[in-house]
């Protein structure tokens, strides 16, 4: 029987109050929590940690085990993994120009109605 290892899942949250976005991996080789920065005390991520495994989302058995431990949880704090890509960027570009070359041309449309509308 050929057995496969379980794909990793990952799940995102948002933390607007500390502007941090986390991003949680779990895999059989344990739990990788990426942080957008590092706004989390010790004992706020250990409480975290503690409310994703009552959750469910992470297994029981890291609940009380140490941060960075040997099978524990490993933080890293990474904000470059939360930037957008190059394509996200360029598409975002494009649709800043295409707006203003329409704002540029209703705004002459505007006013060259506003000259040729005036009494004389």
């Amino acid at each position: 029987m050929n057995a496969h290892a379980p794909e990793p899942r990952c799940y995102e949250f948002s933390f607007p109050r500390l502007d941090t976005a986390v991003e949680v991996e779990t895999s059989s080789a344990g739990v990788v929590v990426r942080a957008s920065r590092n706004s989390f005390s010790e004992e706020r991520k250990a409480c975290f940690i503690r409310e994703l495994a009552a959750e469910g989302f992470i297994a029981d058995e890291y609940r009380w085990l140490s941060s960075g431990g040997p099978g524990g949880v490993r933080w890293i704090v990474d904000p470059a993994q939360f930037m957008p890509g190059p394509a996200c960027l360029a598409e975002t570009r494009r649709l800043v120009q295409r707006m203003l070359f329409s704002a540029t041309v209703l705004w002459i449309f505007l006013l060259g109605g506003l000259f040729l509308a005036a009494p004389r």
